[in-house]
């Protein structure tokens, strides 16, 4: 049974170990070890919470990754340009995106992408009727918004953590 392995969630040890250093800014042998205990401890200690860990598929995670981080870089750049400009006029907007996804943990990366990316923020997700209420600086086009999202951001999440929900004729 995963959940009673040692090193269950290798990621989450991984990002803690890492973190630990980081705080520390030192690679000193005690602050390695602690780091190494950390990581092997906490994950442990926490194990009746975490969902089982799931195969994640790489390539399009970093995909996701670099488009996630390109976008940011965009978004900063127009938000920008909006809030500094001198005849600027946001246009805010609500935008109902539908989900496609079920995965628990690809719906809130989905919410964190939308509020990481200067300029909207996902104020709900609604799991019962499968949709993130999006709110948005300006946006002129609300369904058209909720097609980038879903084709930038959704379409992703579903090749990473559903991917017989992104290819069909895919075999599970």
């Amino acid at each position: 049974m995963e959940k009673n392995r040692w090193f269950a969630h290798p990621w989450l040890s991984v990002l803690l170990a890492a973190s630990w250093l980081l705080l520390q800014h030192t690679l000193a042998p005690f602050h390695l070890i602690s780091a190494v205990l950390i990581g092997l401890l906490v994950p442990r200690l926490l194990h009746n919470f975490l969902p089982a860990t799931k195969t994640m598929r790489f390539a399009p995670a970093l995909r996701l990754m670099l488009v996630v981080l390109w976008d940011i870089v965009v978004s900063n750049i127009t938000v920008a340009r909006l809030v500094l400009g001198p005849m600027s006029r946001p246009r805010p907007a609500w935008v109902t995106v539908p989900l496609a996804l079920s995965h628990p943990t690809a719906i809130s990366l989905l919410a964190s992408i939308i509020t990481t990316t200067p300029g909207t923020v996902s104020c709900l997700v609604d799991e019962e009727r499968k949709h993130i209420l999006v709110h948005a600086l300006d946006c002129s086009d609300p369904a058209q918004m909720a097609a980038d999202i879903k084709a930038r951001y959704e379409n992703r999440l579903l090749a990473i953590f559903e991917p017989q929900a992104a290819n069909p004729g895919a075999s599970p």
